[in-house]
């Protein structure tokens, strides 16, 4: 007989506890959700008052009879499913399945897995929240109806295997509508004049000052005017303001910024920072990590000030707790921090170390005193015209909290605006050293990073902290959204300098455009988005998926009726979708670049069978068009014509080698080398098929020689297809089409013919056996 049976969601976190409570618990892992919504009655009488119909997978059947078994040998069942709404549905379907009743059962919640906290669970268990698990339905329910009538109508309008969800399907549209800004947008330039200028002080000390004019020019002529105002010009220091500020530490983690500050600092994508903080949490070292809550609990805050006061002094302590913002918090309590304060450091993976590591910093800074600064403004008058030159400068008269952490952003710092400045004091004559003016362009807006999706998610209202890491994941996984580095290109500008009363024009160049593990949609995913939009327009509005959220919140509390929600939601849906089933057109993305000068036929770009292709030649026509694929990180969108035409350029002969052809194109496999009826695949990392000349291909060729002649270890007379081979997990036996593996610990070249034919006869036998 087992007294008491513990069920929480996984064997990691059944690990921990079991540890924690010892022998008189018998702690068990339900592998998750052990229900899902039954997939053919989803599409239920939407009208009435329904229960939804669950299944228990074929894959959860073998846990299921084993939690059965011991609830049969049990006094007390205790569900200790996450606290979350996810957590709670969880445990209202154990109790459904396992036919648990109040009497038998006790429902128990704890933000850490310590010993304390599981032990004040289990001192004040509770029921399951109803209302809590209703918002997890209708979310299921809502999500999985749209996207069980969106998806065929995809498949049918636009390209077979495509879907759609209701939050993802949002998500991309931000990434798109970016994009288009990003295409749309004129880049302009202006002239950016800085100078640096020398004094010397009461002691005779020389110093120098850098500082920028207050105007910038909008072309050459007149930065050149200025420059040559300069030149006669008197240069007076006007005024110097001395201003203290504080900058203030930022609240401990929630799941969006711990997911931000992750993906600036340690370079970790939403997926990967929420697995390792998941395991993390398992293993009870950091609170549950899925909470918009910035609150800290008063035993984690005099804590904190504890270490703070041992380490760095009682003047960096300012301890203090910080209220939650966001309006439709869910039901953790209490920000992401340590469940040990006094550890910096824990055993563990590398990944493990460096996210604790970012977690503690946070919350110790979070309870430090202001780092207390000192700016100063230097402004420079021009006697010959109105425009002036400013130097702004920071001292840190106090670090505070930025002895420990400081936040990162998405924005560049501009780091004129930081350092020391000489000690200048107004009424000063400067003389200039040199005056520059610099063309430089406006950007576009920045694409988005994993990071910064979710933070405009989280503006918008548009998830949850246990949705963000699923939703960017899954717009990847679906090939509409790529994440991707893309090379800069190579851009002229115009540097014009003042040096000894002449003036110097020089044209530099800089590379811009440069992108790291940046969102980029993809063709299929902008074609998805505008069928979506033209047809099913409220659904990726993003007020209406806010006020969704916020209606699960409100069922949550109790204050709205779950059923009566998706029914309000569901009939207009389904008579939109039964229209666009009807009435809306197939969609591919096509557009008409222009006409081909050589053959008078149409150029057009589109969505095949297989992505975005250029075709020359109308379909209908009784001669076949000809086909060519987009290159990486071309678009439908904004590939012109000539960028089209060049796709027509392969095959292209670039040269001989041993008298004979060198030929590159593209196949079904990707680029290669055609060369003596021998194909060579290129590196598609390294290598462009549109660029490459005679002497990477040749490099290319005999490399592969190389490979290919070390690759053979032995042919055998008897028979020449039978051979010994170098592979990529060593050697292998090979005879006609067919591959086995050798022994462990034997010779190649030791093995006779006869050793082969027996090794070969054995792997036959063996497999015959198994069947």
């Amino acid at each position: 007989m087992i007294s008491n049976l513990v069920i929480v969601e996984s064997p990691a976190k059944a690990k921990t506890i079991e540890k924690i409570l010892g022998k008189d618990f018998h702690v068990k892992s339900s592998m998750g959700h052990i229900r899902d919504l039954s997939k053919n009655e989803i599409s239920i009488d939407i009208e009435k008052n329904f229960t939804p119909r669950y299944t228990i997978p074929p894959e959860k059947k073998k846990v299921v009879n084993e939690l059965k078994e011991l609830v049969k040998k049990s006094e007390i069942v205790w569900l200790a499913s996450d606290e979350d709404r996810e957590g709670e549905a969880i445990a209202w379907h154990l109790a459904e399945v396992l036919k648990l009743t109040p009497e038998n059962y006790r429902r128990i919640v704890f933000h850490e897995i310590t010993k304390d906290a599981i032990n004040e669970a289990i001192k004040n268990p509770r029921g399951i929240d109803q209302n809590l698990v209703n918002a997890q339905q209708a979310r299921r329910v809502l999500d999985r109806l749209v996207g069980y009538e969106l998806s065929p109508i995809l498949w049918r309008k636009i390209k077979p295997a495509l879907s759609a969800g209701r939050v993802q399907s949002v998500a991309v549209r931000l990434i798109v509508e970016r994009e288009r800004e990003i295409i749309n947008f004129k880049s302009s330039s202006s002239f950016k004049v800085s100078g640096i200028f020398e004094f010397v002080d009461k002691k005779g000390e020389k110093y120098q000052i850098k500082a920028e004019l207050n105007e910038k020019f909008p072309d050459k002529e007149k930065a050149v005017a200025f420059l040559t105002k300069c030149k006669q010009a008197d240069f007076l220091v006007e005024n110097v303001v001395k201003k203290p500020s504080r900058k203030s530490p930022s609240p401990p983690f929630t799941t969006s910024t711990l997911q931000q500050e992750a993906s600036r600092k340690l370079g970790f994508s939403v997926a990967q920072t929420m697995a390792v903080a998941q395991r993390l949490y398992e293993e009870g070292k950091i609170t549950y990590m899925r909470t918009d809550s910035v609150n800290l609990a008063n035993t984690a805050i005099n804590a904190a000030g504890d270490v703070i006061r041992k380490e760095y002094g009682e003047n960096y302590v300012n301890t203090k707790n910080y209220k939650t913002k966001s309006k439709g918090a869910q039901e953790a309590h209490e920000a992401i921090r340590p469940t040990q304060l006094e550890k910096s450091t824990i055993s563990g993976s590398a990944t493990e170390k460096k996210l604790y590591e970012l977690i503690w910093k946070r919350t110790i800074a979070s309870q430090m005193s202001d780092a207390q600064l000192e700016k100063t403004t230097v402004t420079i008058a021009v006697s010959n015209t109105s425009e002036k030159f400013i130097a702004e400068g920071e001292i840190l008269k106090f670090d505070g909290f930025l002895k420990v952490y400081f936040e990162s952003t998405d924005e560049e710092q501009d780091e004129t605006k930081t350092g020391l400045l000489p000690p200048i004091e107004k009424g000063i004559n400067l003389i200039y050293n040199s005056v520059n003016a610099i063309e430089r362009f406006t950007h576009y807006p920045p694409r988005y990073t994993e990071a910064s999706l979710v933070k405009k998610l989280e503006e918008l209202g548009i998830g949850r902290p246990s949705t963000y890491a699923p939703i960017i994941s899954t717009i990847q996984q679906r090939g509409y959204v790529l994440k991707q580095d893309r090379p800069g290109i190579e851009r002229k500008y115009l540097f014009l300098t003042l040096d000894n009363n002449n003036i110097k024009e020089e044209i530099k160049t800089e590379i811009t455009g440069a992108e790291k593990n940046k969102l980029f949609p993809d063709n299929i995913g902008m074609i998805v988005n505008d069928f979506l939009i033209e047809n099913f327009e409220n659904i990726l509005d993003y007020n209406f998926t806010a006020s969704v959220e916020k209606e699960f919140d409100e069922i949550a509390t109790g204050n709205m009726n779950w059923y009566e929600m998706i029914k309000k939601f569901y009939a207009p849906f389904h008579e939109r979708v039964t229209q666009t089933l009807a009435k809306s057109s197939v969609s591919k993305g096509e557009r008409k670049l222009g006409t081909d000068s050589e053959t008078g036929k149409p150029v057009i770009v589109r969505m095949g069978r297989f992505g975005a292709i250029v075709q020359i030649g109308e379909t209908e026509s009784t001669e076949k068009p000809k086909y060519a694929s987009l290159r990486k990180g071309q678009n439908i969108e904004s590939i012109t014509l000539e960028e089209a035409l060049a796709l027509f350029k392969l095959p292209r002969i670039i040269g001989k080698f041993e008298d004979k052809d060198l030929t590159v194109s593209i196949g079904r496999f990707g680029p290669y080398i055609l060369h003596n009826g021998v194909f060579y695949s290129l590196n598609k990392n390294l290598d462009d098929p549109y660029t490459i000349d005679t002497d990477r291909a040749i490099e290319i060729i005999q490399e592969k020689r190389r490979r290919d002649q070390n690759k053979i270890i032995r042919v055998f007379d008897e028979d020449k297809e039978m051979m010994i081979l170098n592979g990529r997990w060593g050697p292998y036996l090979k005879h006609k089409n067919d591959n086995f593996r050798l022994p462990k610990n034997t010779d190649p070249k030791s093995l006779t013919y006869q050793d082969c034919l027996t090794l070969i006869n054995d792997a036959i036998a063996r497999k015959k056996d198994k069947k």
